[in-house]
């Protein structure tokens, strides 16, 4: 392995022209098949792998049900039902008119047959209830029937009156709907009007199941090409629900959520991470190879190289997988921490050997030959650790561990090629003195004179980190992994205080529908 490693170096300084010639040839042709093979899933279901027999059924699922698929779901909240109605209706009306942005519009819950026999959906003991009070306050309904208007409620509520003088009628039951009449008149006499819902006052039960939210699911044309395919759709629903004039006049409020706009959020919140967090090790990188190398002709080298093995660990991931996941896309962080160490381990020992050795060619087989091996074996070591994650079923963690560690591959064959050829160009200067901190003399002394101490300290930590790892707990729900302050984690976060609203349930695909009924007694 040493003499290896030491030709490899050797023949890249001589050949360096032909090496750096090679290296840019592969990171073009590899960025170019990545900038059209490289995609970007952010699909957390496909995180685990389709073997697994819940997404086997989840995938039965899909199949059976594709408008369930690709949704953008749009949650209407009024103050009352009448108004999430009203306003449900007009969004799904203007959604479905732009067909530049979506395909179509639906509103669960609603049509011919929920208005013609929606009722006969209720239990049979709550059907029962309902009917009973229809019948009792039918000579109410009756007039209001006749005559819709403020006149004709007046007269129908001096109908009840005259019932109740006569002894023919009993208000007791309708005591609420009483209250809430005397509430909205002296709310409008006071000169605040506020909606009346007439579906809470003759189905109260009904009504309060249903509460005062609608949804509408809404099918977006995806831009594929983009990073976020529902943006702009997403875009133009915010435009659309803009305009409503109950959304002007604040009486309904609209959020939306659903598998796209979660998607496109995670995606958005990630790269935004992502891009940042390689910014920061970027610059504590940076920072490292001053007090490292404190040489522009090792740090350009350095950083050259590692941005070359990142650009082939890039290529390498479009080449064998295609896609990056939530999870694997942040190998790239992994990358730049991680590989950087070969660099810099290899470059401290040539300005080490550079001090004893005058001839820049013999420094660099000198460097090769003092720190080759423990650099293959940290990169052995480490791309083990991560290529230990492929077995898994955990597709997003396994997808990870396949790029990240021969990543460390790719990292270390650059830093036995590349960085020597671009080092035979720099050329660093030899070093006057020692390399090293002032400090560290000092460090070593004291370890080798109080190591059994040191020891028991870290053998300490260790056990008490043993301990503590038994009491980890594994987070399975994928959407932990998102940000929850996004518009579509928020609008879902809302939806789970009631069950007719909660939309974590379990689907059971049944033969027939004597097997459904079966299951579901």
């Amino acid at each position: 392995m040493r003499r290896l490693i030491m030709t490899a170096v050797a023949l890249s300084r001589r050949h360096a022209r032909a090496v750096i010639a090679a290296y840019l040839a592969a990171i073009v042709l590899g960025l170019a098949y990545t900038s059209s093979h490289l995609g970007i899933d952010t699909n957390t279901d496909h995180l685990f792998a389709a073997s697994l027999p819940w997404r086997q059924e989840q995938m039965k699922f899909d199949r059976a049900f594709p408008q369930f698929q690709n949704l953008i779901v749009a949650v209407v909240r009024a103050d009352v039902p009448e108004t999430a109605d009203a306003t449900a209706k007009a969004l799904a009306a203007k959604v479905a008119e732009d067909k530049t942005h979506f395909h179509d519009a639906s509103r669960p819950g609603t049509g011919s047959f929920y208005d013609r026999d929606g009722l006969l959906l209720l239990p049979e003991t709550q059907l029962a209830t309902l009917l009973n009070s229809i019948v009792t306050a039918q000579p109410f309904l009756g007039q209001l029937s006749a005559d819709p208007s403020a006149a004709g409620l007046f007269k129908a509520l001096d109908l009840m009156a005259v019932g109740v003088g006569a002894g023919q009628a009993n208000l007791a039951p309708y005591r609420a709907q009483l209250d809430t009449f005397r509430k909205a008149l002296a709310a409008a006499a006071a000169g605040h009007p506020a909606p009346l819902s007439w579906q809470s006052l003759l189905m109260p039960g009904v009504a309060a199941e249903q509460g005062n939210v609608r949804f509408v699911l809404i099918h977006p044309v995806l831009d594929h090409g983009a990073l976020e395919p529902g943006g702009v759709a997403t875009a133009a629903l915010r435009r659309i629900i803009a305009g409503l004039p109950e959304v002007k006049d604040g009486s309904a409020r609209i959020s939306y959520t659903g598998q796209i706009p979660l998607s496109d959020e995670q995606f958005a919140s990630l790269t935004q991470g992502m891009v940042a967090g390689l910014l920061i090790s970027t610059a504590l990188i940076t920072l490292w190879l001053l007090l490292a190398v404190r040489s522009w002709r090792m740090i350009v080298p350095i950083l050259a190289t590692l941005l070359a093995g990142l650009a082939l660990t890039i290529s390498f991931a479009a080449l064998a997988i295609g896609t990056l996941n939530l999870i694997s896309v942040a190998f790239a962080i992994l990358f730049v921490g991680l590989a950087v160490d070969f660099a810099i381990q290899f470059c401290v020992r040539l300005r080490d050997v550079r001090r004893r050795v005058d001839d820049p060619a013999l420094a660099l087989i000198g460097a090769a030959d003092e720190a080759g091996v423990q650099i293959a074996l940290a990169a052995g070591a480490t791309a083990c650790g991560f290529l230990a994650f492929v077995p898994t079923s955990f597709v997003g963690v396994a997808e990870l561990g396949l790029i990240a560690g021969i990543g460390m591959v790719i990292a270390f064959i650059c830093t036995i090629t590349f960085l020597p050829a671009l080092l035979a160009y720099t050329r660093p200067r030899g070093e006057a003195e020692r390399i090293g901190f002032p400090l560290g003399d000092w460090g070593d002394s004291a370890l080798q004179r109080h190591g059994r101490p040191v020891l028991g300290i870290f053998a300490a930590v260790a056990i008490a980190g043993i301990l503590a790892a038994a009491t980890l707990q594994f987070d399975a729900n994928p959407l932990d992994t998102q940000n929850p302050n996004t518009e579509a984690m928020r609008t879902l976060h809302s939806l789970l205080d009631k069950s007719v609203t909660n939309p974590f349930y379990i689907n059971v695909l049944a033969k027939n529908v004597e097997d459904a009924r079966q299951l579901s007694a």
